[in-house]
């Protein structure tokens, strides 16, 4: 029983993170050699930051999603170039690099019915914070849900 009550508190206690919403950019690009690189250089040269990025691969495209230090510039910088891109709202979280911290995440949003559609993250071993980015439906919501 002791055990239970600890893993109950353990997921009812505060997420100890810094969190905002931020803009996600999903780009849809060939999938071939050199494409992520050009992207690459055309965020570098417009001194734009990735702080986060995931891709998924498809037989003949590749979608690109990112967070940058500047979504609109980099909105414009892609449309310039004629590029698909999609603008979602998101989480962002810097928070411990611990066993059990996404499951507290993850418990506190299904106890108030969000659902993660999806998220991505990557932190070295020995890092005492990470940065993951949750695609949620109601980010103000599950915002609120992780400051409580």
């Amino acid at each position: 029983m002791r055990a239970g009550q600890s893993k109950l508190q353990n997921r009812k206690s505060k997420i100890e993170s810094r969190m905002q919403l931020a803009t996600q950019l999903a780009l849809f690009l060939d999938n071939r050699p050199g494409t992520l690189a050009r992207v690459c250089d055309a965020l570098s040269q417009a001194k734009i930051n990735i702080y986060a990025i995931s891709t998924s691969d498809t037989v003949d495209h590749i979608v690109v999603r990112m967070v940058v230090s500047d979504p609109r510039r980099a909105l414009m910088l892609f449309e310039e170039h004629g590029t698909l891109v999609i603008e979602t709202e998101v989480l962002m979280l810097q928070g411990s690099n611990k066993p059990g911290s996404l499951a507290r995440i993850c418990h506190r949003l299904a106890e108030a019915n969000i659902n993660i559609d999806y998220c991505y993250c990557a932190t070295p071993p020995d890092a005492r914070n990470g940065l993951l980015i949750l695609r949620v439906g109601q980010p103000r919501k599950a915002m609120k849900k992780l400051n409580s």
